[in-house]
């Protein structure tokens, strides 16, 4: 074996050590922070791990809707990726919010995607204490077959003689979300081929 000097060995394992030492420190956000002179709002104060990290909602589609609560017509950005719902955030284009929502309007992504959110139509037939489920097709047809069953027992023609063709039993509340274009449909099939007189909407209210 040839002759080794333990004090070149030692002297080479110390500046190995202080080799990664330094080279551990220098990724340190605070170190880097002070040797570049920034005050930390920056890239400066970023670690390998966050800059790893991206947001939720890179790559994913984004599709612009209206928030469905109230009256106001907040804008929403739905993101979405695979069919899945990702994110729902506040539109900052949207000249009525700006970019905001209000807390029933910020938690629609969470009222979606709710392991306890009802997703089968509940009906209670008249006179009991029960729910049960109903196909959605079903629950249409009985809403329509009650609507026209109501317009046909309250439907007046005339009264004093003057023409009236219409019914007070029936009433129709639009939502929020309902653009000119339905509403002006709704309008028309309501009043116009129903004969329903009060038709209004949330907004209005």
């Amino acid at each position: 074996m040839g002759y080794r000097r333990p004090g070149v060995l030692a002297s080479a394992i110390h500046f190995c050590d202080d080799f990664l030492m330094i080279s551990l420190l220098s990724k340190w956000p605070l170190v880097r922070q002070i040797r570049q002179r920034k005050d930390g709002t920056g890239l400066e104060s970023m670690s390998d791990k966050t800059r790893a990290m991206h947001a939720r909602i890179d790559d994913a589609q984004v599709a612009r809707s209206i928030c469905p609560y109230c009256g106001v017509g907040c804008g929403q950005l739905i993101y979405h990726k695979n069919a899945k719902l990702i994110s729902i955030e506040g539109d900052p284009e949207s000249p009525i919010s700006q970019g905001n929502l209000c807390p029933k309007g910020a938690a629609s992504y969470q009222l979606l995607t709710h392991s306890r959110r009802e997703t089968k139509v509940k009906y209670r037939a008249p006179r009991a204490n029960e729910w049960t489920e109903m196909p959605l097709e079903r629950a249409m047809d009985l809403v329509a077959e009650r609507v026209w069953e109501s317009r046909k027992r309250t439907f007046a023609r005339q009264i004093e003689g003057a023409t009236i063709n219409h019914t007070t039993a029936i009433c129709h509340l639009g939502g929020a979300t309902l653009d000119n274009e339905e509403n002006y449909l709704i309008k028309k099939l309501f009043t116009g081929g129903l004969g329903m007189v009060c038709v209004s909407n949330q907004a209005r209210i």
